[in-house]
C-alpha cells in the first residue's frame, strides 16, 4: 500500500524478484447450466498445482459492491487506493501509445461502435474491427475542425482510439457519451459545472461531424467517448517500494498506467508469447515485473463462456515457463471479475495466490473462486497485496519499536 504510514522506514532493496501476473478479468460466475464458473470449468492443472503450494484468497479490487474499470482495478493491485487516486481512461490510452499529453490538455478514450437506423447502439465495439480497418477512420476523424479547440485523433488498437483536446480553457469536467449498454443511442456530452460548458459544446460539435464521416463505414458507423481526463500526480512506485519495476503489456492502456506509477515500460510485441520473450530477455534487469494477460477479459466482455474457458486454459500452459524463471515471489491476480454470463466487469471478488519460499500450501486444491475463498488469506483488499509481496520478498523490516 503506497500510502502506508512509515513504509519508507521499513522497506529496503534486496536481490529478490517479484513477478505479478495479472489475468485481466480473471474472476467469473457459474454457468446457468453447469453451475461452475469459467475457472472451475477450465482444465488448468498447472494453476491448480501452483495453488496447492501457495497462499490463496480473494481480492476486492475497490470496495464491496463496486464494479471497477481496468484503471482502478490495476491501481489497486499496485497498492494505490483507487478511490483516492482517480484516473480517467483517456489519459491512460493516450500515454500508452506515446502521445505527449501536456498539463492543461484533456484526453479521452473512444470506441467505434455500430448503430441502427434509429441511432441505437447494436455493438459497443463495432464487431471488434481490426487496427487496419480503424486507422483510416481515425485519419478521417482527425480532419474535423471545431472552432476554438484543437481535437487530435489517434488510433490505439482495434476498435479503440484516443482524442486529445487542446486549447484555452479545455476541461475534463464533462460527461461520457457511452450509455454502457445496447439498445440506447450515444449520449450527448454534458458539463458537470460551468467550467466545462465550452468543452462539452465543442465535443458535441465534433460528434455531430463524426456521425457524417462514419455513416457509411458499417460496422464502425458511430463512436462513443469515455474517460475525459487530465494528467494525474501519483507517487512513484519504484521510489516508495525501493524497487526497479518494469511493465510488460501488449495493450496500450496498461502501458500508460504503468508509466504513470513509475514503471519502465518494456517494448514488446502484440501477443502473450511476445510478452514472455520480453520478460525472459529482461529478467536480470529488474526486481519487479508486471505481466499482463488480456484474452480472458476480452472473452468475458463478449459473453463467450467457452472462449473465456479456453483463454484460461491457454494461460495455464504458460505457468511452467514462468516458474522456470524462478521468481522469488510469484503472484497471480486479476484486476476485476468479468463473468461471461454478465458480459461486463462486476463487483465480485477475484481469485488470488502468492507463491514464495514462505508458502507450503494450506489445503487449497484448485485455483478458482470457491477454493480460494477457503484459503488462509481470506478476502483482502487488493491494495494490500503489494505489502504481502514485499514481505514475502524479504523487503520489509519490523514496523515500530
Amino acid at each position: 500500500m503506497i500510502d502506508f504510514t512509515g513504509l519508507h522506514e521499513i522497506v529496503g532493496s534486496t536481490s529478490s524478484k517479484i513477478l505479478m501476473l495479472v489475468a485481466d478479468g480473471l474472476g467469473g460466475l457459474p454457468h446457468p447450466e453447469t453451475r461452475r464458473s469459467e475457472l472451475e470449468t477450465a482444465n488448468i492443472p498447472n494453476l491448480d498445482r501452483l495453488a496447492q503450494h501457495s497462499a490463496c484468497g480473494l481480492t476486492t479490487p475497490v470496495l464491496p459492491g463496486i464494479a471497477p474499470g481496468s484503471g482502478p482495478g490495476h491501481l489497486a493491485l499496485f497498492g494505490y487506493d483507487p478511490v483516492k487516486y482517480l484516473i480517467g481512461r483517456g489519459i491512460l490510452e493516450a500515454l500508452g501509445i506515446g502521445v505527449d499529453v501536456q498539463k492543461g490538455e484533456v484526453a479521452v478514450r473512444g470506441n467505434f461502435c455500430t448503430v441502427d437506423g434509429q441511432n441505437a447502439i447494436t455493438d459497443r465495439r463495432a464487431g471488434r474491427i481490426t487496427s487496419e480497418e480503424a486507422i483510416p477512420l481515425c485519419k478521417a476523424l482527425d480532419q474535423i475542425k471545431v472552432p476554438g479547440i484543437e481535437i487530435s485523433v489517434y488510433p490505439v488498437q482495434d476498435y479503440r482510439f484516443a482524442l486529445v483536446l487542446r486549447g484555452p480553457g479545455v476541461s475534463d469536467q464533462i460527461s461520457e457519451t457511452d450509455p454502457g449498454r445496447l439498445g440506447l443511442p450515444p449520449l450527448p456530452c454534458r458539463e458537470f459545472s460551468a467550467v466545462g460548458a465550452g468543452t462539452a459544446a465543442a465535443v458535441n460539435t465534433f460528434i455531430s461531424e463524426a456521425r457524417k464521416v462514419l455513416q457509411e463505414s458499417f460496422p464502425a458507423n458511430m463512436l462513443v467517448l469515455r474517460g475525459f481526463s487530465v494528467l494525474p500526480n501519483l507517487p512513484d512506485m519504484g521510489v516508495n517500494y525501493c524497487l526497479k519495476p518494469a511493465a510488460i503489456a501488449a495493450y496500450p492502456m496498461y502501458r500508460g498506467l504503468a508509466s504513470l506509477v513509475g514503471m519502465e515500460v518494456l517494448p514488446s510485441g502484440p501477443t502473450f508469447e511476445d510478452e514472455l520473450d520480453t520478460l525472459k530477455n529482461n529478467f536480470d534487469r529488474h526486481d519487479f515485473f508486471y505481466l499482463h494477460y488480456k484474452p480472458a477479459d476480452a472473452a468475458g466482455e463478449d459473453g463467450d463462456f467457452d472462449a473465456k474457458v479456453r483463454a484460461l486454459e491457454t494461460l495455464d500452459t504458460y505457468i511452467p515457463e514462468l516458474m522456470k524463471l524462478k521468481p522469488d515471489v510469484f503472484m497471480i491476480a486479476g484486476d476485476h471479475a468479468t463473468p461471461a454470463v454478465i458480459a461486463n466487469h462486476t463487483w465480485h471478488p477475484v481469485p488470488f495466490l502468492i507463491n514464495s519460499r514462505w508458502t507450503e500450501g494450506e489445503g487449497v486444491d484448485e485455483f478458482h473462486e470457491k477454493s480460494c475463498a477457503t484459503g488462509a488469506l481470506g478476502r483482502l483488499s487488493a491494495v494490500h497485496i503489494m505489502l504481502l509481496a514485499l514481505a514475502h520478498a524479504d523487503k520489509l523490516t519490523k514496523f515500530g519499536p
